[in-house]
């Protein structure tokens, strides 16, 4: 059974990291959550969980307004040749979320490693960031440094990258 937002603001305290949880109506778009939050501080951000043509997974992490060329972000991220979106039974099953709902947080359900994680550099300049804590029923804020250190707590290796160079790419 996949952890809860109850079980992983669990582990967040346990790893001593320090957080704020907004409950809201869940939101599904990234203009939902823009018409919801309100006056939530820091870097908000959405999440792609996509896989290559050899079956390997990725979480990109970045900010909610980054640009991406899926046609070419599979040079940036290190995947064999061009990805898609990861469906969603593969998706509960790995991260224990629904579309709607992914993020880095689903990582906890991940024991076996299988997501490659990539953090887009530009997020992580921002010193507070915001997730769906398991849920899209509320956002969970946190610092950009103890994103990293969860992210490794939970046996993943965070690849800081400039994901957006895809889309530039992709203008020239």
């Amino acid at each position: 059974m996949p952890a809860t937002k109850d079980d992983l603001l669990s582990r967040l305290g346990d790893l001593g990291i320090a957080h704020r949880t907004h409950e809201h109506a869940a939101v599904y778009t990234v203009e939902e959550a823009r018409a919801l939050r309100g006056d939530i501080p820091g870097g908000h951000c959405r999440n792609l969980f996509l896989k290559d043509k050899k079956g390997k997974v990725f979480l990109v992490v970045l900010l909610e307004d980054t640009e991406v060329d899926l046609k070419r972000i599979h040079t940036v991220i290190g995947a064999s040749g061009r990805v898609s979106f990861g469906k969603p039974d593969l998706l509960m099953k790995l991260l224990g979320v629904i579309p709607g709902a992914v993020t880095p947080f689903g990582l906890i359900n991940d024991t076996a490693g299988t997501v490659s994680v990539v953090l887009d550099a530009a997020m992580m300049e921002h010193e507070i960031l915001n997730f769906h804590p398991i849920t899209n029923e509320a956002t969970t804020s946190i610092s950009s440094a103890d994103l990293a250190r969860f992210v490794e707590a939970t046996g993943h290796e965070p690849r800081v990258l400039d994901v957006s160079v895809a889309a530039t790419a992709a203008v020239e």
